[in-house]
Formats: C-alpha cells, sequence, structure tokens
C-alpha cells in the first residue's frame, strides 16, 4: 500500500535490488528515478535502461548470461504517473548537483507537506554524493540508503538487505552554522549572533550545546566590541570552566577591565587600539583614526593622572609648568586638549613617554589635522586607506611599546578571527 504523503528521489545503477527494497519499504506515492546517461566515450547504455528498457533488461543474477527481467517499474507494477527519469552524467558531479538540487527544490515547493526521502544507495559515486549534497541543502529531506550484512568489502549480501535512515543532523548543523562563524573573519560578531539566533535548536542535547555555545561567545565577543566589557565577562565566564586555552587569555584581559587594579586602565587603553584595528580591518578608516585619537589622548590623560595627580579636566593654575600655556574654560576650569596634555608630559617628565613626544611631536600635529578635517571630526573629508596606514604604523612601532614599557602591562591580544571552539556530548573541548 502507498503512502501517499511520501515521495521517493533515488538513484539508479548497478543491483536492482537495493531500488526494489527501498521503494517495497517507503511505498512512496512517486519516484524519481535518477539515472546516469549514455556513456559518450564506449556509447553503453546508462542506468536508465533499468528504468525505461524495454523487454527484459536486469539480469535476476550478476552471473546470469543474459538479462531475464523486465525493468523495475514493470516488476513493481507502477504506471507512467507514479514515477520519472532524471538523468544526469554518470561523473559529472557540479552537474549532478545542480539538477538534482532542482529535483528536490521542486518537488518541496509543490508538495511542501509531502515527506520527501533522498535514497543514495545506487548509482555511481558522483551521483550519490550529489544526491546527499543536494539533500543536505533542502529542508526537510530524508537521506536514506539500504544497506545489510556483507559478505566482502564489494556489496551488501542478498536477501539482508533493509533501509537505514542517514543520520545527518551534525553535517545540516555544521553546515548552518558556518556561514555565521565565517562572519567572525570580519570580526562581525553581531553578525554571526544574529545568524545562529535564526538556526532551529536541534532536539539533540550535544547539538544542542553546540548552537548555544557559539551563539554565546559571538554574543559575548559582540558585546565587547561595543565596549560593553561586563556583559562579554558575563557571557564568557559561562564558558570558562571547559574552553579550550586560546580562550583563557581573553578571559584574563576581560577580568583586568573589569576588575579594580592599577592595570585596569592600561588594559582598557590597549583594547582601545584593538578595536581600533579592527574597525580599520572592516575598511572604515573614519572610525579607526577616532578611536587612535581618543587612545592618544586619554594615554596622556592617564600618565599625568597616575604620575602627577592632574586631572586634565580641572588644572590648577599652579600646577601648569613654565612654557605651557593653558586658558580657563567658560567654567572657569583650565582643561588640556589632546596635544596640550602631551605638553605636559613633555614638561613634567623625562621617560619613555616624554621622549615619544619629543621624537614625534611633529606627527602628532600632522595627524592631528588629518583627523580634524575627517568627517567624523570638524570636516568633510574621509579618511584614507593609506592615512590610516601611517596613523597604524606611528602605534605599532613606536606608541604602542612606549605605553607597554611605562605601564608594564603587556598589549593585549586582538579578538578571535576563528571559531575554535567545540563540545563533545561531555562537554570537554575537541
Amino acid at each position: 500500500m502507498t503512502d501517499p504523503n511520501t515521495i521517493l528521489v533515488i538513484t539508479v545503477g548497478g543491483s536492482y535490488q537495493p531500488i526494489v527494497t527501498a521503494i517495497k519499504e517507503t511505498a512512496p506515492a512517486f519516484i524519481s528515478f535518477i539515472c546516469s546517461e549514455r556513456d559518450p566515450g564506449t556509447g553503453k547504455p546508462g542506468s536508465n535502461i533499468q528504468i525505461l528498457g524495454q523487454g527484459n533488461v536486469i539480469k535476476a543474477k550478476q552471473q546470469d548470461d543474459k538479462p531475464n527481467l523486465p525493468n523495475i517499474p514493470t516488476q513493481l507494477g507502477l504506471s507512467c504517473e507514479q514515477f520519472n527519469v532524471v538523468t544526469v552524467a554518470a561523473d559529472d558531479l557540479d552537474n549532478a548537483f545542480v539538477t538534482l538540487l532542482a529535483t528536490l527544490e521542486s518537488f518541496r515547493e509543490k508538495f511542501p507537506r509531502s515527506r520527501l526521502i533522498a535514497d543514495y544507495t545506487g548509482g555511481t559515486k558522483s551521483m550519490s554524493a550529489a544526491l546527499v549534497l543536494a539533500a543536505l541543502e533542502v529542508d526537510g529531506v530524508e537521506l536514506e540508503l539500504v544497506t545489510g550484512n556483507r559478505a566482502d568489502l564489494i556489496k551488501v549480501r542478498d536477501g539482508t538487505q533493509y533501509i537505514a535512515t542517514a543520520i545527518s543532523d551534525a553535517v545540516r548543523l555544521h553546515r548552518s552554522m558556518a556561514p555565521h562563524l565565517n562572519s567572525w573573519k570580519r570580526f562581525a560578531y553581531d553578525e554571526a549572533a544574529a545568524g545562529l539566533e535564526a538556526i532551529p535548536v536541534p532536539q539533540n542535547t550535544a547539538f544542542r550545546h553546540r548552537l548555544f555555545r557559539a551563539r554565546d561567545l559571538s554574543r559575548a565577543f559582540a558585546a565587547w566590541d561595543r565596549f560593553d566589557h561586563e556583559e562579554a565577562r558575563r557571557l564568557l565566564d559561562n564558558y570558562a570552566p571547559v574552553t579550550a586555552q586560546e580562550l583563557q587569555p581573553h578571559i584574563n584581559m576581560l577580568r583586568a577591565i573589569t576588575g579594580v587594579s592599577p592595570r585596569r586602565e592600561p588594559t582598557l587603553l590597549f583594547d582601545l587600539w584593538r578595536n581600533a584595528e579592527r574597525r580599520a580591518a572592516q575598511g572604515r578608516y573614519d572610525d579607526a583614526v577616532a578611536r587612535v585619537y581618543r587612545l592618544v589622548e586619554w594615554s596622556a590623560q592617564w600618565f599625568l593622572r597616575s604620575r602627577f595627580a592632574l586631572d586634565c579636566s580641572d588644572i590648577p593654575a599652579e600646577k601648569i609648568p613654565d612654557g605651557v600655556t593653558l586658558s580657563p574654560g567658560r567654567d572657569g576650569k583650565i582643561q588640556a586638549p589632546l596635544f596640550a596634555s602631551w605638553e605636559l608630559v613633555g614638561k613634567l617628565s623625562t621617560g619613555p613617554f616624554s621622549s615619544f613626544f619629543s621624537t614625534h611631536r611633529k606627527g602628532l600635529l600632522d595627524h592631528l589635522k588629518i583627523r580634524n578635517h575627517s568627517i567624523l571630526a570638524h570636516g568633510l573629508t574621509p579618511i584614507t586607506f593609506d592615512q590610516w596606514k601611517i596613523f597604524s604604523a606611528l602605534c605599532n612601532d613606536f606608541f604602542i611599546p612606549v605605553l607597554a614599557e611605562e605601564s608594564g602591562v603587556k598589549p593585549t591580544p586582538q579578538l578571535p578571527q576563528r571559531y575554535l571552539w567545540e563540545v563533545s556530548e561531555t562537554g570537554h573541548d575537541r
């Protein structure tokens, strides 16, 4: 008895018996036989002869001299309305994939509520591979094959065949997650999190944890990227007991940023530099330079506050050294913006920061002019890649090493561009 809601797409080639077994077991209302074309080199018939050939076209046993059975539809009593034949090249994977993808999509579109089964038991290796790949691209397609006891490595023993469902949940989940996790390459963690949230939650516990973990880690680095360090730490701390060692430096860095210690502010400064690098990697050079401007200004402010107890937002007049001119603002407070802050550094100290300012004074002025003419400051001119390279070289080659020397804190690592953490059913990394 046929199942009116089942459609079977099955590759044909080799022994006819697994195909007959699959059709009898699934009892589909309609069958799409995937067959090979006539061989272009030898001219020999393709496997479509097993479906459309006239007379006796199939051998009951391999050792038989001549075909002694009719085609498969005749053996099963199928009418012309119950099947069709889709022909593909025997060894052209690309062609077969495109054809079979269109076949499965057409069935899914026309019969959205039907059970759609792809059986890849027969056919050439390329045909079977193409059907599996196509099935994984279409929602709701079940994969199956006919298997049984094997007397050798060549074939299943006749009479022992049975249908087995091919479990492809792990493959499907991996394929669903991969394009979103690839967003990490561009530091697009928000994009990754949004895509992962749209994936249906698997029923399998291990797969569900895998999806949740990827989603939460994407959310954590997205929060970090927008300077929400507390939220990032909350999410990452949940996975600290089972994460691989690649994540530990980032967790340590977050703990320094969100903690209370002399390392906190220098760590935040390095974090701001890494954020600028990420904006530049995305081609957002105005955003990157705006962050570098804030980094250089904030570094001088941190230095003056930590070494000389000077608050650049309210400097006592008596603490202004000779050679530095600062005037009170409308509120009566004396404030020091970026360049003035560095002038104070140069006058009050003789260490690495002072040497940096004296050496790169002109360069800082040039960079300040470029930044002031940018769209995110006071002008209309976008920052170019070449201009960013100059800013970047100044920071990487000179400023960041000086900041590390002056603060005694090592530069922090960049956020990851690859998703590295998978969890087995036991919860351990692999």
